[in-house]
């Protein structure tokens, strides 16, 4: 721990306690506050649907983001790299097992599948619901940082295992290994996830291509596989339409999202006549994009206030699928440019952190994990602003949601635990450095000294 200075105020004396990226922690603790403060004034029809108070909804998520910080402080502490490694490569296998869980779905005692949106995708665990999606996303960024890592160092067992034996000597070639161990594993997770959703399908499969593409993995072993990942999306329209709509339905209501949202909202609204339950299904349709747009465009320089939204009356989701476009109508122009560089920074931070590890592991978990964060963020914004379909995606340690609260606690954990490492190993390299060009001055002081003894 570093020392801590006197008359630097408590705060910065806790800041300069903490290790690991002091940028990430800052980002972390402002996102934390954010959350605090729009989950506090975003909520009333939240309180209205569940029959309790904005004061009980405001306890809930303190609670959340006690134990969120809990589990950032937990992961952080962890130190042993090669350990985070091998529980890692699970990734993989318990995502499957979460996704055929939801998928089939499975009643095993308290533990069930849960519906949600018209669509099996959380796992309720004694009443707690987990929604798998968003621990999915975390999960296989690890794995596949494992994977890409035990496939440049070729500590892949069962694959040599299976090359050895008389019949599966293919599997000693690179492309192989890539399928069995990274390609494999993620089509099979984005096939699961189309089940339930068709934009979380895209987006973290998404996530999973980039993660292995910034780890290393060449761009010709990933371009058959990205071909494959659309013929299969293609084949699973086509049962879609063939099944008339039994087969893989969230294909329909992303279609529906995608006309939707190339429409003139007014226009499909009066195609059909008021007062008909045509009408009001439109209605409520449109209502909460339009809402959305609504809120910024009345946002301004300085924002409406803090607790002064009108259109947090109107979007039933604001607290989720649209709390950029609240932040926006509550803190202006100026609150949209603090959320924007705070998820900029770190992604840029993240590609400084990069620099100073040394392993492909490190290397590919760091980058896939805030690329994660900050491309969900900025998909969550470019969808407020209306140049997207609605999506579901939240923004990242902001948005109401326990789930999407305690994954991304996980990944700040992980991104500050080998920041910490890294930064450890590079102070270490730095002090062996001095410590060379010390001896150096040594020795030549010494030299001089026997030269002037000479001379005299």
């Amino acid at each position: 721990m570093a020392k801590k200075t006197k008359n630097a105020g408590w705060f910065w004396n806790f800041m300069e306690g903490l290790q690991g990226d002091k940028v990430v922690w800052m980002i972390l603790l402002i996102l934390v506050m954010l959350s605090i403060l729009a989950i506090s004034s975003s909520t009333p029809l939240l309180a209205l649907q569940n029959d309790t108070t904005r004061a009980e909804i405001i306890k809930e998520q303190l609670f959340v983001v006690g134990l969120g910080l809990l589990a950032v402080v937990a992961i952080y502490n962890f130190k042993n790299i090669e350990k985070m490694m091998s529980l890692s490569k699970w990734g993989f296998l318990i995502c499957l097992a979460m996704l055929i869980f939801i998928a089939v779905p499975l009643k095993i005692g308290p533990i069930k599948a849960v519906e949600i949106n018209n669509a099996t995708r959380a796992i309720s665990v004694f009443g707690l619901q987990l929604h798998v999606y968003e621990f999915t996303k975390v999960l296989m960024v690890m794995y596949l940082a494992w994977a890409v890592d035990a496939v440049r160092r070729d500590d892949l067992p069962l694959a040599n295992r299976l090359a050895a034996t008389s019949w599966g000597g293919f599997f000693a070639r690179k492309s192989w290994k890539y399928l069995l161990y990274i390609f494999g594993p993620i089509l099979t997770v984005s096939v699961l996830i189309l089940k339930g959703s068709v934009s979380s399908t895209i987006f973290i499969g998404g996530i999973m291509f980039i993660t292995v593409l910034v780890g290393g993995i060449k761009l010709k072993y990933l371009m058959p596989y990205a071909a494959i990942a659309v013929v299969l999306m293609a084949l699973c329209v086509g049962l879609y339409f063939a099944s008339d709509g039994a087969m893989f339905g969230r294909v329909g209501t992303a279609m529906e999202r995608i006309s939707r949202h190339s429409e003139d909202p007014m226009e499909s609204l009066l195609k059909h006549k008021r007062g008909t339950a045509e009408f009001q299904d439109v209605l409520d349709m449109i209502k909460q994009p339009v809402s959305a747009k609504v809120a910024i465009s009345e946002a301004g320089f300085f924002g409406k206030g803090v607790g002064r939204s009108t259109q947090r009356y109107v979007v039933p989701i604001m607290f989720e699928d649209y709390m950029f476009s609240f932040i926006v109508e509550e803190y202006g122009i100026l609150g949209a440019l603090l959320v924007i560089v705070l998820y900029a920074s770190l992604l840029a931070r993240g590609s400084l952190i990069v620099k100073k590890c040394n392993r492909a592991f490190e290397r590919t978990a760091i980058a896939g994990l805030v690329i994660l964060i900050s491309g969900q963020a900025f998909m969550h914004m470019l969808i407020n602003v209306d140049l997207g379909p609605l999506t579901g995606q939240t923004l990242p340690m902001i948005s109401h949601g326990k789930s999407s609260f305690l994954a991304f606690s996980m990944a700040f954990g992980i991104i500050l635990s080998i920041s910490r490492v890294a930064k450890k190993r590079m102070d270490k390299l730095s002090d062996d450095a001095d410590a060379i060009v010390r001896r150096n001055d040594e020795v030549r002081d010494g030299l001089s000294d026997l030269n002037d003894f000479e001379s005299n």
